[in-house]
């Protein structure tokens, strides 16, 4: 019987009856994101703002980001990558990594010169916050603005999942205020209906506000430095066009309304519109271009959103759990669907998402390229492929500066970078520059891609792609004995090992195996023979390092520490199974990181690595309880948000890609596995509807 998927999306709504300052709620299409307070709008911005919180206080913030608004500080001194690079010796010689690059300073320790480049190229590019539009709430119509939510009564605010839409209500000054918020989903346009006496008594009124660039760690708005931008308003009949500046960045922000003026508010980059009837339609668009446009209406825009998340949820994969009887089938259900909202949102635009999406700038809003899988994987094995498409090009886009990085580094191909903006210049970093495991993981897409959708013009538009990866990861390998190996300088997904002397990382050896082989298939797809340079480097690859009949994570001193990732186990797991793995020494390995790692280390997308590794070595026990495991970085909030130490990373979308590619998995199975639904127990308890799934390599 087909699954009521309204039912199963409505049931899992996000409600809020009160101002929650961690959990705000957002709207957005992939490339554009809105998140707002419970007003509907960014009304209350100090109750969300971090910096703003009391000790110990979990706020997230409320801001407006694009995956094309970005903003370079200044550049006086006319730093450059090569004022970023140290000199490390390698098998090829001296060879610089971009690692000039200092935390204490960029915290606001005390300046180093030494690092000072590396610094500036490290925090630029940043994101933009383009604007908060938020509520004017007012006792008397001179009095001044409120600021706390605490004024507001009988608050009820509601995420809807099917239509994509937040429907906010509340009293103030014994009125009641309603609140609709949508977004196109195919511009950065929000819209806003909102509707109360309180507007033509002119107690309730609209403020936009505009701030300066920041390039904090996790801020996204400078409110100090007015005189670093330039906001210009230029009126016409039942709307205005506001150009901004910023330094070299200039956008423009399009309004369009049904009744009301705009005001002077005497305060710099602030505009008031003040309504003249008790409905107000208010349209705000971002955009980058310089022709003036008009914006579509608020009900074109609702009735977009609706229609365009109705067919999200009509497609792809779907899954019921209300037919299971463990306690905590309902949980993790809420889970799957607010993580396929979140994910959509954030994590489905033209470049790859940052960690935090578009609520907040970790890393100053770049992405992490080693993430990106974790980000968007699933959507392809989830049977909504264009979602991962979309940022794909972009790979193709800084070709040209991933081939740069690797010839400066005496390698063949392309070195994709890890931390990164959108220009593609990798980000100095002690840890960054010395990733790899990023490298496979375009191949890893375009297979997943190709997989679903077998079709000759992805195989031609990302020949040279694959290509040149491969490239790379072939001129990596390091020969000794006839054996190939992963050497130092490197560093594993498990952060924590010297990169001068670690080597042959578990997960990133089955990776290599596994990228160069879909390489290998993706010449085979053109005509072309495999590689024999490329298929004696796999057969030659040194297999990961076992002791005591379970793997290390590293083949040198310290190999294994019990801290942080316990990336090992997506060795088979995140990575089909290869010939460079045994299942028995990896279920012995899972066996022991499961009883002694140290938990409160771990992040998100530790967990869904374990339950793709016991799902594969078909212990679904496991791999359900690693899903459901009581750890603080294991919390999903009430609007999905998977938290990671605070309000150090208050949204982690990593952890919410990787339960839906953990669940596709459990789920729809992989190629040539027997059993229905391998991921979970047979005991009874968990019964469910699934369908749609595409089953992973």
């Amino acid at each position: 019987m087909a699954i009521d998927r309204r039912a199963v999306i409505e049931r899992h709504d996000v409600v809020l009856t009160a101002a929650d300052a961690q959990s705000p709620l957002t709207v957005g299409n992939g490339d554009f994101a809105c998140t707002v307070d419970v007003t509907g709008m960014q009304t209350f911005r100090e109750f969300h703002d971090p910096e703003q919180a009391a000790p110990g206080q979990l706020v997230t913030n409320t801001c407006t980001q694009s995956t094309w608004g970005w903003h370079d500080m200044p550049n006086p001194n006319g730093y450059t990558l090569d004022d970023a690079m140290s000199s490390y010796r390698t098998s090829r010689g001296d060879v610089e990594y971009a690692d000039k690059f200092n935390m204490v300073a960029m915290l606001g320790g005390a300046a180093d010169p030494a690092t000072a480049g590396g610094n500036w190229l490290h925090v630029n590019p940043h994101r933009l916050d383009l604007g908060r539009v938020g509520l004017l709430l007012r006792s008397d119509p001179s009095g001044e603005p409120e600021s706390d939510p605490s004024v507001l009564s009988n608050v009820q605010q509601r995420l809807s999942l099917w239509s994509g839409t937040i429907a906010s209500s509340f009293d103030y000054a014994g009125e009641a205020v309603a609140v609709t918020t949508a977004v196109d989903p195919g511009s950065a346009t929000v819209a806003y209906r909102i509707t109360s006496p309180l507007l033509a008594a002119g107690l309730l009124g609209v403020q936009l506000a505009f701030p300066y660039a920041s390039d904090g760690f996790m801020r996204t708005a400078d409110w100090e430095s007015s005189g670093r931008h330039s906001t210009v308003v230029v009126e016409r009949a039942g709307g205005a066009r506001i150009e901004r500046t910023l330094d070299a960045t200039s956008y423009a922000v399009e309004l369009a309304w049904n009744a009301g003026a705009l005001q002077e508010t005497g305060e710099a980059h602030r505009v008031r519109l003040t309504p003249q009837a008790d409905c107000l339609d208010l349209v705000v668009a971002f955009t980058e271009e310089t022709e003036i446009s008009t914006p579509p209406t608020a009900d074109a825009i609702f009735a977009a959103a609706a229609l365009w998340w109705r067919s999200f949820w009509e497609s792809g994969a779907a899954v019921d759990f209300s037919g299971s009887t463990d306690p905590r089938a309902r949980e993790l259900e809420r889970r799957i669907v607010l993580s396929q909202y979140l994910t959509t949102v954030h994590c489905a635009g033209a470049m790859p998402p940052q960690e935090t999406g578009l609520v907040a700038n970790s890393w100053q809003g770049k992405f992490h390229l080693e993430m990106h899988w974790w980000h968007a994987a699933h959507f392809v094995t989830w049977g909504r492929p264009e979602l991962l498409a979309r940022s794909i090009d972009w790979y193709r886009s800084i070709l040209p500066a991933a081939q740069e990085t690797a010839r400066r580094q005496g390698h063949d191909g392309a070195r994709w970078p890890k931390q990164v903006g959108p220009e593609g210049r990798e980000s100095p970093s002690e840890i960054g520059s010395f990733l790899i495991w990023q490298q496979p993981h375009i191949l890893y897409f375009v297979e997943l891609l190709y997989r679903h959708d077998p079709q000759p013009e992805l195989v031609g538009r990302m020949a040279e792609v694959v290509d040149q990866t491969a490239r790379f990861m072939a001129s990596f390998v390091e020969e000794r004995d006839g054996a190939y190996h992963l050497p130092p300088p490197v560093i594993p997904a498990q952060e924590c090992y010297d990169m001068h002397t670690t080597e042959d990382p578990t997960f990133e050896l089955a990776y290599w195996w596994w990228g160069l082989e879909i390489a290998q298939r993706w010449r085979e797809r053109q005509g072309l023979s495999r590689h024999p340079a490329w298929a004696t480097i796999q057969s030659r690859l040194v297999k990961p390092c076992a002791r005591e009949g379970r793997y290390t994570a590293i083949a040198t001193e310290p190999f294994l520490r019990r801290d942080d990732h316990p990336s090992l186990l997506a060795a088979l797991g995140v990575i089909p199974r290869t010939p460079l793995v045994d299942a028995e020494v990896m279920r012995a390995t899972l066996t022991d990181v499961l009883a002694t790692w140290e938990w409160d280390s771990a992040w998100g997308w530790d967990f869904p690595v374990l339950a793709m590794t016991a799902t594969r070595l078909g212990e679904p026990q496991r791999a359900i309880d690693a899903l459901l495991t009581l750890q603080g970085k294991n919390t999903y909030l009430i609007n999905g948000h998977n938290p990671q130490m605070g309000n150090f990373l208050p949204i982690y979308l990593p952890g919410n890609g990787g339960l839906l590619a953990a669940i596709s998995l459990m789920l729809g199975g992989w190629d040539g596995v027997e059993r229905s639904t391998p991921g979970l127990p047979s005991d009874g308890t968990w019964e469910i509807a699934h369908e749609g799934f595409v089953p992973w390599p």
